[in-house]
């Protein structure tokens, strides 16, 4: 049976300060993290005993359990791995070139995605997606932490707007922790995000126009005239 794990932090608790204190990063990570990946677990354990007992009186319930626990466990996931005490900056490569091409710069998609994660009502995130149908960047909001994405899109560096991230340091004062996480965000990591999410092709065909272009894999024929390497 599938078990979820409370991954390690890539850093110890103090790293992030003054941003983010010691004393949130553990409660996050330790205490609401792992409650998530404990959801999830007992979700997926009720799902087979449900069909083991032939009973889907209550499926509706497991999967709104599931969804939650798993997608609030992915998104922690990436959180952790999208910070890093000597990050912030700007992108630079094939992720800055598409920063300015669908937001005009990194200015505007800082403002864009951090008004994303400040005006959520009650909890959820704010995210920097790649949408695989349109090949280009996006922002979104994601309402708890499953509801309101982009269907097929994929997040690439994500803001937590829950209370539990920033409240015992900033109060009821979510913007200033918003902005605080640009000292820290991780670019690399986004980075490789991206690069393996343009590879995602979600199989939809004359459902978008104007597409950005997909990057070729490497080593792939550029069209059917273009003969492989070594042949003529």
């Amino acid at each position: 049976m599938t078990r979820y794990t409370l991954p390690e932090l890539p850093y110890d608790y103090a790293a992030l300060e003054p941003h983010i204190s010691a004393r949130i990063v553990e409660l996050h990570h330790d205490r609401h993290h792992k409650a998530y990946v404990d959801g999830a677990n007992r979700a997926i354990e009720q799902l087979a005993k449900a069909r083991e007992n032939q009973d889907v009186s209550h499926i509706g319930a497991l999967e709104q359990a599931l969804a939650f626990n798993v997608s609030g466990h992915v998104l922690h996931s990436i959180f952790w791995q999208n910070l890093t005490p000597h990050g912030g900056g700007e992108p630079d490569g094939a992720l800055a070139e598409a920063i300015r091409r669908d937001f005009g710069g990194f200015a505007g998609m800082r403002a864009q995605l951090t008004a994303a994660a400040s005006t959520i009502m009650g909890a959820g995130w704010g995210a920097l997606v790649y949408e695989p149908l349109s090949g280009r960047l996006a922002t979104a909001q994601i309402h708890d932490h499953q509801s309101g994405g982009l269907q097929s899109s994929v997040p690439l560096l994500v803001i937590d707007a829950w209370e539990h991230a920033y409240y015992l340091q900033y109060e009821n004062e979510k913007k200033p922790f918003f902005e605080a996480l640009w000292n820290l965000w991780n670019w690399p990591d986004v980075a490789a995000r991206f690069e393996a999410a343009q590879r995602l092709d979600p199989e939809l065909r004359k459902v978008v126009e104007g597409a950005s272009p997909r990057p070729a894999p490497a080593g792939a024929r550029l069209n059917a005239d273009t003969p492989p390497a070594g042949r003529a």
